[in-house]
């Protein structure tokens, strides 16, 4: 059943390794440091704003679960968390729900927590025929299409007829009252994709690159034959490398996520041309905790993001987009020969 699914996919991401091998690519991005800053650190600003949506900071809990009772209090907790700090919220898929009402209050417990916060609906790309009914299951900011061909393709019950996916997505964009994302699931989305998405008028990206949670790892561990998932646990376009791409292809907003694991590392993405930053694993880890353990994980995470911006003096986050960083090792070689200028990012403070 999809339900037991949902509760074996959260207990597995919780207590098991299924994280990269392969890391996110922000290694290879540095920062400038700038030994006159000329900022107040105390005074940094990380407002920003999503879908129309004011965020006190540019967060997004992404997509993690609901469609099992025991889900539930997870979306309490994270709720709570991101009405209390001003961030947003993902839901995992909505499917289970739609097929089974019982299971709605898994999700809607995130409004009921939360009324003010940007929360985001979700349906996978081989269910958007119950997008309507996912949308209009709660009061939702918008919906997020997720796209997850690799755990499709490692999955033992997966579906691997993708035809027709794109022109899908233009109908439910049509068809929707809110405005839908597209969101990878964690192995990236190309710059070629990205302007596809675009064009089939997708509202904002979230390119959930190679870094993170590897859900051919995940269903490595679900599948009594495992030598397809340990094949392609690593595979996919590493979240730094991916958020350039897309950043530089499209106008729409870009959300940065897979494997960020710290405020230096959000920093980093923001810089590279990501709107928001999101997370997923550590915030689930950190619920787990309790709800004070979970609030200390985004305070200490915000300071580390103050501190990075302070570093290079940036005051809010228009002006860290105008900071320097030099893209080094196999994140340009990739950039390079995928042709994107990574020089672009090394002198901007002095155009």
């Amino acid at each position: 059943m999809i339900s037991d699914r949902k509760l074996e996919h959260l207990l597995l991401c919780t207590h098991s390794d299924v994280e990269y091998h392969k890391k996110t690519g922000f290694k290879d991005v540095e920062l400038v440091h700038k030994a006159l800053p000329e900022v107040n650190q105390e005074e940094i600003d990380l407002s920003t704003s999503l879908l129309g949506k004011e965020l006190d900071a540019p967060l997004i809990i992404t997509a993690i679960t609901g469609g099992h009772p025991a889900s539930e209090i997870v979306n309490q907790k994270l709720a709570r968390a991101a009405g209390k700090l001003n961030i947003g919220l993902g839901l995992g898929s909505q499917r289970a729900a739609v097929e089974n009402p019982e299971l709605e209050s898994t999700y809607t417990i995130a409004r009921q927590e939360a009324p003010e916060a940007l929360i985001i609906g979700n349906i996978g790309a081989p269910q958007m025929e119950l997008s309507s009914r996912a949308a209009e299951m709660m009061d939702l900011d918008a919906l997020a299409i997720h796209l997850n061909p690799l755990q499709e393709a490692i999955q033992p019950e997966g579906d691997v007829d993708s035809r027709g996916y794109l022109e899908n997505i233009q109908e439910t964009v049509k068809n929707t009252s809110i405005p839908v994302i597209a969101k990878e699931t964690g192995a990236g989305i190309s710059g070629n994709d990205a302007q596809l998405l675009e064009t089939a008028g997708i509202k904002a990206i979230d390119v959930a690159g190679a870094g993170g949670t590897s859900w051919a790892a995940v269903e490595t561990h679900r599948s009594q034959d495992k030598s397809m998932g340990e094949l392609y646990w690593d595979w996919g376009i590493t979240t730094a490398a991916s958020t350039v791409e897309v950043s530089q292809s499209v106008e729409i907003p870009v959300i940065s996520s897979g494997g960020i694991r710290n405020g230096l590392e959000a920093v980093k993405a923001l810089a590279l041309g990501a709107d928001v930053v999101g997370m997923a694993l550590p915030v689930l880890k950190a619920s787990y905790q309790g709800e004070e353990i979970l609030q200390d994980f985004f305070h200490n995470f915000i300071n580390q993001m103050k501190v990075a911006m302070f570093l290079v003096g940036a005051s809010n986050l228009e002006e860290l987009q105008n900071t320097d960083l030099v893209i080094q090792g196999k994140t340009r070689e990739w950039l390079q020969e995928r042709g994107y200028d990574t020089k672009i990012y090394a002198r901007r403070s002095s155009l």
